[in-house]
C-alpha cells in the first residue's frame, strides 16, 4: 500500500490506503464483486471501485463506481475519482 500511495504521490498526506486481504471490510460495506464478468477474468471476487470519505471513523460520504452494464466501474469510474469526491463534501 506504501508503493501505491507513493506512485499516485499521496506518500505522507491525510489520504490513508487500506489493504483488506480477506474481504473483512468489503464485505461489511457490501462492496464484493463477485458479478460473473469480472469473476470469469480475475478469478476471486474483489471489491468494488468504491471511495469512501470519513471523519473520527463515521462515513460521511461513500461513492461507487458501477453500472449495470460495467461492474467493476472501468468504463466509468468518475463516481468514486478525487473530483466527485472533493465535490461531494
Amino acid at each position: 500500500m506504501e508503493a501505491w500511495a507513493k506512485d499516485q504521490g499521496v506518500a505522507g498526506s491525510m489520504i490513508t490506503f487500506l489493504a483488506d486481504t480477506r474481504c473483512e471490510l468489503t464485505k461489511a460495506l457490501d462492496m464484493v464483486l463477485d458479478h460473473p464478468g469480472p469473476m470469469g477474468v480475475l478469478g476471486n471476487p474483489r471489491s468494488k471501485r468504491f471511495a469512501i470519505y470519513a471523519e473520527d471513523g463515521v462515513i460521511k460520504h461513500m461513492a461507487v463506481s458501477e453500472a449495470p452494464d460495467d461492474p467493476a466501474g472501468d468504463a466509468d469510474p468518475s463516481a468514486s475519482c478525487v473530483e466527485a469526491m472533493l465535490e461531494a463534501i
